[in-house]
């Protein structure tokens, strides 16, 4: 099952995330070596909001991301829910 993580960030989120980059980063690459991060990033124009597609058995292993995100930590993403995401075509 795909799990979807959305960020909703803080004004001038790109400005402000540069201390936490790197680590959020490697949290994702990690991740994504393991499986359950299948893609992730900003939106732009504006850049006030994010999306990560997970794949799991259930929406803990977005959750969990979410709760351990340095962006998360530091105040850089003002909410966030985890919606289960039925795939229909491109999916495994």
């Amino acid at each position: 099952m795909y799990y979807v993580l959305f960020y909703k960030t803080v004004e001038n989120y790109v400005e402000r995330r540069v201390p936490f980059r790197e680590e959020h980063l490697g949290l994702a690459l990690q991740a994504h070596q393991n499986g359950t991060l299948i893609l992730g990033g900003a939106l732009a124009d504006p850049a006030d909001s994010a999306m990560l597609v997970f794949k799991g058995d259930s929406p803990q292993v977005a959750e969990d991301f979410a709760h351990n995100d340095p962006y998360v930590k530091n105040g850089l993403i003002t909410e966030w829910q985890v919606r289960p995401w039925t795939v229909v075509i491109g999916s495994d």
